[in-house]
């Protein structure tokens, strides 16, 4: 579709024009994991991933997840002139997670289920 002005669009037509933005577009990977049920891998500002299934999402990313599984890496701290200790992988589930969308840097559909198809 050609760039035009939204605020001169009929209401059928923004209707299709969002409606083609969550098909095709990169929101299409939520949309998918939305109709599937199926697993996203979600990588994060704060250096956290996240595995989890996608109940609902709008246009900023924003997303409310079922049955998360978040990894991160926490290095701890050594004392002073002591050598630094190796990074130490955590991870946690939460059974309901609200996501904001500015947090988000990437959205994969599962590594593990998309190379078993």
């Amino acid at each position: 579709m050609s760039e035009v002005d939204k605020s001169q669009m009929s209401e059928a037509e923004l209707a299709q024009h969002e409606k083609e933005e969550f098909e095709k577009g990169p929101l299409s990977v939520l949309t998918k994991a939305v109709r599937s049920n199926a697993q996203v891998f979600i990588n994060c500002r704060n250096n956290r991933k996240l595995l989890a299934r996608v109940k609902a999402f709008d246009r900023h990313f924003n997303m409310i997840l079922e049955d998360v599984r978040e990894f991160w890496t926490e290095g701890t701290r050594a004392g002073k002139g002591k050598t630094k200790s190796k990074p130490v992988n955590k991870d946690r589930f939460i059974s309901k997670l609200f996501l904001r969308g500015d947090s988000v840097i990437i959205i994969l559909p599962n590594p593990s289920q998309a190379t078993a198809q």
